[in-house]
């Protein structure tokens, strides 16, 4: 398993606020920008983007569970998100996600024990005509039945 990026000092967050602070509205910038640099945004960065942008650390966090997509947690080495909406659903998305889930042993947004890969649900990928449908890594992949998810997961290292 790959090693963890050690964990950032204040200075080194406080830098990477103070390169986002000239943009109109960059709190989802200064977001990325400390998930871009170390996987995920440590609480302990919370307080400084509330201090350095005059709000409060709830409307930080409040902006953090909003988006999905930034983590309190580094992810595994690879990231399967699967549909959970409706179109996706009614072609077998729900069962093709409880067995995903119960082969690896996770629940939603859980990593497996060798860290190699994190499953998350994703409402809508627009592929609902190619459902059930699945994101790996950032490529969208249609009509996921359970022997194209298990070469998924072996692919990535399940």
């Amino acid at each position: 398993m790959p090693q963890s990026p050690p964990d950032p000092t204040a200075e080194e967050i406080q830098a990477l606020i103070d390169s986002q602070m000239a943009l109109e509205g960059p709190l989802l910038p200064i977001l990325h920008a400390i998930q871009s640099a170390y996987g995920q945004v440590p609480q302990m960065a919370l307080p400084l983007i509330a201090e350095a942008l005059n709000i409060t650390r709830a409307e930080v966090h409040g902006v953090m569970s909003f988006y999905h997509d930034f983590r309190e947690v580094p992810a595994g080495r690879h990231v399967v998100r699967i549909c959970r909406a409706e179109a996706c659903q009614s072609v077998g998305a729900n069962a093709l996600a409880e067995e995903t889930l119960s082969r690896l042993g996770v629940e939603w947004h859980g990593t497996t024990a060798n860290g190699a890969v994190t499953i998350e649900p994703v409402y809508c990928l627009g592929l609902c005509a190619c459902g059930p449908a699945a994101m790996v890594d950032g490529r969208v992949v249609g009509r996921v039945d359970s022997a194209r998810m298990d070469e998924i997961l072996t692919e990535a290292g399940a």
